[in-house]
Order: structure tokens, then C-alpha cells, then sequence
């Protein structure tokens, strides 16, 4: 089994929060935000309707039709530019989304592999107020999952500068206001970028003539098994494998998102442990 120095990671069962650093100083740059009395009306946030720009107070954030808007700010390709944008497909919104970084293309295939029902890029700009006069700040997305609405920055952890913290200290206010979670994503736990997207090759709708599928989830039923052994546990064996990694996309299976995936790798059903064994346990046919 590969080793690995953190706790599991249950693909079945993780949210984000288990797969992301996090930047975790927002109390320390809230004394430099203006949230008196009445903040919430002062506080405003500009979206895209219809080709018109419509504000809202933040009191009135949870009553934006989020559905209805585009982008607030559009992004290009250009040569020599800093940063890596594209587009990347989601499974779970059967559509592409822009990016502006490969950290962003990291957090929307994690999105896509955690059920995201939509994302919006650059959903609005939020102007508010601080010690120092007023800003102005457009978060990366937004996102509609499945437990409700996750407002996303995305800033590596070496880049982030003290006007930013201000500006994701006056997010998370308005965030947590409108009821929606808010998380600046600085890095990831180690081997989960890695995994995500060896598993992400087999996510879109798959065929399964020889019904490799259900003899998979079969063996897993009986106990936890190394990745290489569960194939082995099929008719076809190699054919299997590219089924099993279509079924840990979905979380029909779960596997350690914080361990390199091989053959090594412990899989197991949804909703069991994964516990401990000694190599060449699995069941073998």
C-alpha cells in the first residue's frame, strides 16, 4: 500500500474542506473593515442581468436570481501573459467553464467531482468599505452545490498580499450575510490534484456492455480490496479498470484522494470503512 502521512481522504464522503488549503486569516483583517451599523445596506454587489448591470444592497444578496446572471468581468488569451486561462469541461453541469489560472482549472474539476450543479465565474463585483476609504472585489465563482451556494477566491498561498486579505475578509462578510459558505482555496493536500485528475479520464457517461460495472461493485461489497485486486476480481480484468476508475469518479466506489492512486491503492464499497489489512487479503478469482 502507498504510503502516506496524513489521514484518509474518503472520496465517497469528502467535501471540499478535505481537499483544500484554506486561507485562515480572515478574523485577523475584519477590525479594518467599516461594518457599523446599516453595513449590509451600504454594502453593495453588482451583477449581470440581461446585458445590464443591476446592484443590489448585500441584505438583499439571497434574492439575486444567481441563474439568470453572466460575468461581470470577461477574460482573454493573449501571448506572454503570466497565467494559464482555458476552458474545462464539468461533467456535472454537461458544460465548459473558463478558468484564468491552473489553480482555478484544479478547483473546478474538483467541483465537477463533488456535484457542483452550476458554476458562475466573476458572478459580481462587491464594493464595500474599510478603514481606508471603500474597495472593490470580484470573487473567482460561485458555486451551486448540492448543500447550497460556495462563493470561491482562488490566490496560492505565496501571493496572497494584504490588500487581498482585506478583500476576502470583507468576502467572507458578505458571504456569510447572504447565507452561502465562502473559502479562498490557497493549495491543495498533497497527491489530491493528482488523483482528481487521473479519475477525471473516465468521468464522462460510459457504456457497460459486459456489466463489469456490476461485478466491481460486487467484490467491493465483500471487503475493502487493493485497486489491482478488484480488477483482478472480473471477467476481463484490464477492461475492468477503466470501469473502476469510471465508478470512483462517481463515488460509487471510494479510494484515499490523499495517497497516489495505483494498483496498491485500498478501494472500498460506499458507506464502509476502510480499516487495515495485510497485502494479498483481497479476494482473488
Amino acid at each position: 500500500m502507498s504510503t502516506r502521512t496524513g489521514p484518509t481522504i474518503r472520496s465517497d464522503e469528502c467535501d471540499l474542506t478535505a481537499l483544500t488549503s484554506a486561507f485562515a486569516s480572515v478574523d485577523a483583517h475584519r477590525a479594518r473593515l467599516a461594518l457599523g451599523e446599516n453595513w449590509t445596506r451600504r454594502w453593495t454587489a453588482s451583477w449581470q442581468l440581461n446585458s445590464s448591470q443591476v446592484v443590489w444592497p448585500v441584505r438583499d444578496l439571497a434574492s439575486v436570481p444567481v441563474l439568470d446572471s453572466q460575468p461581470v468581468r470577461r477574460f482573454t488569451w493573449r501571448a506572454r501573459q503570466l497565467h494559464r486561462p482555458g476552458l474545462e469541461f464539468m461533467v456535472s453541469t454537461g458544460r465548459l467553464h473558463g478558468f484564468e489560472s491552473l489553480e482555478e482549472r484544479d478547483l473546478l474539476r474538483a467541483l465537477d467531482f463533488l456535484r457542483a450543479r452550476e458554476v458562475l465565474p466573476q458572478p459580481f463585483r462587491l464594493d464595500f468599505e474599510h478603514t481606508g476609504g471603500r474597495s472593490a472585489h470580484i470573487p473567482d465563482f460561485l458555486a451551486l452545490m448540492p448543500d447550497g451556494n460556495w462563493l470561491f477566491d482562488v490566490r496560492p498561498a505565496t501571493l496572497v498580499k494584504d490588500d487581498d486579505a482585506v478583500r476576502f475578509a470583507a468576502t467572507w462578510e458578505v458571504a456569510t450575510a447572504a447565507g452561502w459558505r465562502y473559502t479562498v482555496v490557497t493549495g491543495w493536500r498533497p497527491h489530491v490534484v493528482g488523483v482528481l485528475d487521473a479519475l477525471s479520464a473516465r468521468r464522462r457517461p460510459r457504456k457497460d456492455p459486459l456489466g463489469l460495472q456490476g461485478e466491481l461493485l460486487a467484490a467491493a461489497a465483500d471487503g475493502p480490496l487493493l485497486f489491482g485486486e478488484l480488477v483482478e476480481a472480473t471477467a476481463w480484468p484490464e477492461l475492468a479498470r477503466a470501469e473502476a476508475v469510471h465508478l470512483l469518479w462517481h463515488r460509487r466506489l471510494g479510494v484515499d484522494l490523499g495517497a497516489p492512486l495505483g494498483d496498491r491503492s485500498l478501494v472500498w464499497a460506499v458507506g464502509r470503512r476502510p480499516g487495515l489489512r495485510l497485502p494479498g487479503q483481497g479476494r482473488r478469482s
